[in-house]
């Protein structure tokens, strides 16, 4: 109401009518403010209210992404098949959409690629596990943890394997992909097996007659068959690592005990094993 008040305001506005000839009273003139210098500006860096509200958008793990992508393609792999599988069929796996998965891989050949390089990543953290729990590592180690990661002994080795068998399935029908991509990650294993076995001759721990590269795609060659043996029914994880180690047993020789000084197959004169499947792994 201004400084005048109430009173002040009803004794203003009577005035006379023209009919009286009175002049007609001003109201009193309203205190004008300066205008501010410059426009208001919040402080850099402050938070409205409104903002605050809605939250600080989360930072999106692209990577993160194409993994959990992968990662149910592999779950696809081992327990249906690949045969099948469509882009939409791993966006439902995922609980993604299918726009996301094409967002990241443009064609199932860039998924089911990557895909397989995240299964080599899984089993190459399960062959260092293996040696890990093996102790110190030497020649032997390494060869016997390498293989018997491989092979299905537990749920998770039986979850790499029919994922592998998965791919290689896929490969009958797609020889291309087989061509292309196939063989990258067992030709490494072999690499790896034949050079710490070339170690152990040297080091007189493994008998000096056989050929590296032959025994390992051999012993290579074996852990595939016996892990077809165990999706297939024939035997259990524990019987196929008993074959396992009658080989390996067959292979190396006992430390401190020159080649040559004890039977095949570690201590029994008529050859047969003498070895448990726990053995191995001492």
């Amino acid at each position: 109401m201004g400084s005048l008040g109430v009173a002040g305001w009803a004794a203003a506005v009577r005035v006379a009518s023209p009919r009286s000839g009175r002049g007609a009273v001003s109201p009193p003139a309203r205190r004008r403010i300066a205008p501010c210098a410059a426009p208001y500006r919040p402080l850099r860096g402050a938070v409205s209210i409104r903002a605050h509200h809605r939250g600080v958008p989360k930072r999106v793990d692209h990577e993160e992404r194409r993994r959990h992508i992968g990662e149910a393609l592999l779950r696809i792999a081992s327990e249906r098949g690949l045969q099948s599988a469509t882009m939409r069929e791993v966006a439902a796996e995922a609980g993604v959409s299918l726009r996301l998965v094409q967002y990241y891989f443009t064609s199932k050949e860039e998924l089911l690629v990557a895909s397989l390089a995240y299964l080599a990543e899984q089993l190459t953290a399960r062959v260092r596990e293996f040696i890990r729990a093996l102790g110190d590592p030497t020649p032997r180690t390494i060869v016997v943890g390498t293989l018997t990661a491989v092979l299905p002994t537990d749920a998770e080795g039986l979850r790499l394997t029919r994922a592998y068998t998965g791919f290689y399935t896929l490969v009958f029908s797609e020889p291309e992909l087989g061509e292309k991509h196939g063989p990258t990650y067992p030709d490494r294993i072999e690499r790896l097996i034949t050079t710490h076995l070339r170690a152990a001759q040297e080091a007189g721990l493994a008998d000096p007659t056989l050929h590296p590269e032959i025994t390992a795609a051999g012993l290579l060659a074996l852990v595939n068959g016996l892990g077809s043996s165990v999706l297939g029914g024939q035997r259990d994880g524990a019987a196929a690592l008993e074959i396992l180690t009658y080989h390996l047993d067959r292979i190396f020789t006992p430390s401190g005990v020159p080649a040559g000084g004890v039977p095949a197959g570690g201590g029994s004169a008529d050859g047969v094993p003498s070895s448990t499947a726990d053995r191995a792994i001492d």
